[in-house]
């Protein structure tokens, strides 16, 4: 892997650009945006990182049918990432990050409705995984676009984002867990979902009033 990186990426002219500059006046604009990509992983994270419990706790799952649960959900997420990238370029980053969270938000209380009823479960989970992914994909697509001098930083910030938002929600889930048990653990990612798409909203305006000042 490291010849392949260092063989792609040799012709790639240095930037003059300090990590400095790349910062000034931007860091806690940065900050606030890939702080979206937290609360979108708790959203995510939290019910996921104890799936497997929570089926055979609401469904009485055997191992099999857990292994075909999470097999559904990898399918979908596979399919949103891909299928991300061709709506994003349709319809533009902005438009599909932010009704993809608005989707998911709706598919996460349908979870939780349905969560229990047998079978059907495996048709929520590909469909949660299939927006959530698709969410990420195209969110990662506007942070680039909208920090073109600092991408490389942004994206670096973005990834921390994301692992310190699976920490979160693995600790939200189980406080849920211990609290109100399994069954609660979707509304309460319902709720993250929605708050993520609310502070990716504000963002988009606090860019829009900078612009014309």
């Amino acid at each position: 892997m490291a010849v392949v990186n260092f063989k792609t990426w040799k012709s790639i002219p240095k930037s003059d650009l300090t990590r400095s500059r790349l910062l000034e006046g931007n860091l806690l604009r940065i900050l606030g945006s890939v702080s979206v990509t937290t609360i979108w992983a708790i959203s995510m994270y939290a019910l996921y990182v104890y799936l497997g419990a929570a089926l055979y706790s609401e469904n009485r799952f055997s191992s099999s049918e857990i292994a075909l649960a999470v097999t559904f959900f990898g399918v979908g997420a596979v399919l949103g990432s891909l299928t991300s990238g061709q709506l994003t370029d349709k319809f533009g980053e902005r438009k599909i990050s932010k009704a993809t969270l608005i989707f998911l938000t709706l598919v996460l209380i349908c979870l939780g409705i349905f969560f229990s009823s047998g079978d059907s479960i495996y048709f929520f989970l590909f469909i949660w995984a299939l927006v959530g992914y698709a969410g990420f994909t195209s969110y990662q697509v506007r942070l680039a676009v909208e920090y073109p001098k600092e991408r490389g930083i942004v994206m670096a910030w973005n990834n921390t984002a994301l692992y310190i938002g699976i920490t979160i929600g693995s600790m939200i889930g189980g406080y849920v867990i211990s609290i109100w048990g399994y069954s609660q653990l979707p509304y309460v990612c319902s709720i993250a979902a929605i708050a993520s798409f609310v502070l990716s909203t504000q963002k988009v305006k606090e860019k829009k009033n900078q612009l014309f000042q």
